[in-house]
């Protein structure tokens, strides 16, 4: 039975396990896809993917963390060729994925012994899958402690939103009022200079009536002369 047992030491002693760890995994870096038996993916699997995420811009930021993971990487892969293309191309391929750099797929049964075969692959280089697949945008994961506090952002943020809403609209009721004032202003100033004009026009009138009158006098006494004149 199997009970406690975590490990898969796949018929070796430790030493040849890890050479033959490392050198798969060397294979898998410069070809990134190989062929082997199921268990031996599985010890892969396990072998490589801590190492990719060490390979990962995000976590060399300074030369100190840099210097320690490739030192790591090279102590488990023992091929500096190996290490600059995981911390080069590889690195930069698997930059936005959180994890499951790796892909197992079964092969059926090999010749010979009839072992299950499979095939391990990095995800990010097969071109067939990824084909008609969106890129995804990079997430982070968060702890349930934090929810708390990204809920109570969010209600901050709606509650900002609301109010601006609130006060632009305020401003845009402010302006129409005050253009409506404005435009009444104008509109008693207008009737207030039409009625000055029609009260400067109406002594006018009135002063041509009167001066009308005295004219028609004077051609009244001029005619009678004449008459008298004519009479005479």
């Amino acid at each position: 039975m199997r009970h406690g047992k975590k490990v898969n030491h796949l018929g070796r002693k430790s030493a040849h396990r890890k050479a033959m760890l490392a050198n798969m995994a060397c294979s898998l870096i410069e070809h990134k896809r190989i062929n082997t038996t199921v268990a031996k993916a599985k010890a892969l699997k396990q072998f490589i993917e801590p190492l990719i995420t060490k390979s990962k811009a995000e976590n060399n930021q300074t030369t100190e963390k840099g210097t320690h993971n490739r030192r790591i990487a090279f102590k488990n892969l023992r091929d500096k060729y190996a290490v600059t293309e995981l911390f080069g191309n590889v690195a930069d391929k698997v930059g936005t994925r959180p994890g499951g750099y790796t892909r197992i797929i079964k092969l059926g049964n090999r010749l010979g012994d009839n072992a299950d075969m499979a095939m391990i692959e990095l995800v990010d280089y097969n071109e067939v899958y990824n084909a008609g697949k969106p890129a995804k945008k990079k997430t982070t994961r968060r702890s349930r402690r934090g929810k708390k506090t990204d809920d109570a952002v969010a209600v901050s943020e709606a509650t900002e939103n609301v109010v601006e809403e609130a006060v632009e609209e305020v401003a845009e009721e402010t302006k129409e009022t005050k253009a409506v004032e404005e435009v009444t202003e104008e509109i008693k100033e207008t009737e207030e200079v039409t009625q000055e004009t029609e009260e400067v026009k109406e002594p006018q009138a009135s002063e041509e009536e009167v001066s009308e009158p005295e004219a028609t006098e004077q051609e009244e006494s001029e005619s009678e002369e004449k008459k008298n004149d004519s009479e005479a």
